[in-house]
């Protein structure tokens, strides 16, 4: 058991507070004066606190009430899990991966899939591992981090010797563009896929399909184009080839393509759009251009690759944690024990 934010546990001696309180209050009782008791020499009345069941409780349930607040705010962490080999998708049942854990000795450890962000991801979470805990991470490739990762664990980095195969540069979806390649099947490798929407006449859509296919095999790096019919969270592009009609006003993306009288661009609130005429579909260094164009305005920067090493241990225990991540059963337990304690207290006054 670990504490992510250590310094809340100097507020303990707050626990006293409540026994301080129990033992200082006392009932105060109506006197009366009988009749006879004036016959009695003078004495001065004495109060006796008789501890009943129920304080003795409620003082416990407020002592663990304040104790499970420190906690809650020192975000108390379990570490419970052990050795993991964190392992690419596309390398899950290629031979070197099994060939890798076999010879790091961590054939019984637990696997997860790799992380988008690896180091970062790593950083924040690897409280929940324990102290003797060792990373192994399979992967393609990595990408440098601006500086050495500083990890309270072992982690040792294994690139795969060779890139996984390709996959099919063009994926078409949908009933209007049903003359396409077809759905890689699940075999394929993942790799970047590029979300696209195409609204074209039946005797362009060819024309447009070939053209991604060709963005595809172009640039550095494995890239699927995948024509849709509706624009999603993930479409990057929208193609409107079209003079009759104008597109729906809740479709929404990055950047348009329209053809329009003039050549141009515009933001608007679907999105930025760039106007022409007429599309270089046939013209080989036009298509160029525009995919050169394209690429500037959009492309993501190609990270510095990493290579394969094994990065000690560079801290002695975990990054703190911010409050929002304090476990949820502790938050439960405080929800719990302030209910209990109202009741007890409501019902002690009766």
């Amino acid at each position: 058991m670990t504490s992510m934010q250590p310094m809340w546990w100097f507020a303990l001696p707050v626990l006293l507070l409540p026994v301080w309180w129990h033992l200082r209050k006392r009932e105060r009782t109506r006197t009366e004066l009988l009749a006879t008791a004036r016959f009695l020499p003078a004495a001065a009345p004495q109060q006796q606190r008789v501890l009943r069941w129920s304080d003795l409780l409620l003082l416990l349930v407020r002592l663990a009430l304040l104790a499970v607040l420190i906690a809650w705010l020192a975000v108390l962490a379990m570490p419970w899990k052990g050795d993991t080999v964190f392992i690419d998708a596309s390398l899950e049942s290629s031979p070197w991966a099994r060939q890798q854990i076999q010879s790091a000795g961590m054939s019984a450890a637990a696997r997860e899939p790799l992380p988008t962000d690896l180091w970062n991801w790593l950083a924040l979470n690897e409280h929940e591992w324990r102290p003797d805990a060792r990373f192994l991470i399979l992967a393609p490739n990595a990408a440098m981090p601006a500086l050495r990762p500083r990890l309270a664990h072992a982690a040792d980095l294994r690139l795969s010797p060779t890139p996984p195969p390709a996959a099919p540069a063009l994926v078409v979806r949908g009933s209007s563009l049903a003359a396409g390649t077809g759905t890689p099947s699940a075999s394929t490798p993942a790799i970047r896929e590029r979300h696209v929407v195409v609204v074209a006449p039946v005797e362009r859509i060819a024309a447009w399909q070939a053209l991604f296919a060709a963005f595809g095999t172009a640039g550095y790096g494995a890239c699927r184009y995948v024509i849709d019919d509706t624009p999603t969270p993930k479409t990057e592009l929208i193609v409107w080839d079209r003079h009759d009609s104008d597109p729906p006003p809740s479709w929404q993306a990055p950047l348009w393509w329209r053809t329009a009288k003039a050549t141009g661009q515009t933001h608007t609130q679907q999105g930025l759009t760039w106007s022409a005429p007429d599309w270089p579909l046939h013209d080989i260094e036009a298509a160029r251009a525009l995919y050169e164009r394209w690429q500037a305005a959009t492309a993501l920067p190609v990270a510095y690759p990493m290579q394969a090493q094994a990065i000690n241990a560079a801290r002695t225990r975990p990054l703190p944690t911010p409050l929002e991540r304090s476990p949820e059963w502790l938050a439960l337990a405080l929800l719990a024990l302030f209910l209990i304690e109202r009741t007890l207290a409501h019902a002690r006054r009766r």
